[in-house]
């Protein structure tokens, strides 16, 4: 009888550790969720800015906190926001699409993947993650911000678009495009 109620304990105390660190899959919302790029000159003001969209996603949740998640990132759905000429901007949008840019016919998808997470506080962390563009693994980190009310997590950050050979015009003066680009990002569930 000592035995069997030894057995309950350990099952009992079992299962209520693992409902308590417990991991759940918060799928995003790609309707709501977005990413704004931009790419700059190096030598003079200007550049181009556009949308790229999620084909899907999700955070995973312990202990009512967020500890990680991945994002799969449309390479095709890439538009450009700032030249109103129809033309002209379908020609910028085929050239990020080239293989000097993102060589979207090989590489269809990029992908988002959070290894850990620092909390300042609440709301404001650290992210570390792996990005994933034209098939080459680099990590980055980024501070970002979420609002439980709204379901929302907001950021802003960089990366030096050569690590992922996304090379185009990077050895040219005049008119050369910054090493940078710029994403600001939105995730909504």
């Amino acid at each position: 009888m000592k035995l069997k109620v030894q057995l309950l304990v350990c099952i009992f105390t079992i299962c209520l550790m693992a409902t308590t660190n417990a991991q759940e899959k918060l799928q995003i919302s790609t309707a709501k969720s977005e990413i704004k790029w931009s790419g700059e000159y190096t030598f003079y003001f200007g550049g181009h800015n556009g949308t790229i969209s999620f084909s899907e996603g999700y955070f995973e949740k312990t202990n009512e906190v967020i500890t990680g998640g991945e994002f799969i990132i449309d390479m095709n759905s890439i538009v450009c926001d700032d030249i109103d000429t129809k033309d002209a901007n379908e020609s910028l949008v085929n050239h990020l699409k080239d293989p000097d840019f993102f060589d979207v016919d090989k590489f269809p998808k990029a992908t988002l993947q959070i290894t850990s997470v620092e909390y300042y506080d609440n709301a404001q962390m650290k992210i570390y993650a792996n990005l994933i563009i034209k098939g080459i693994t680099k990590p980055i980190s980024f501070n970002a911000e979420v609002d439980y009310e709204s379901q929302q997590m907001t950021t802003k950050f960089k990366i030096d678009r050569m690590l992922w050979d996304i090379s185009y015009n990077s050895k040219m003066r005049d008119g050369a495009i910054s090493d940078a680009i710029g994403f600001e990002v939105k995730l909504s569930l």
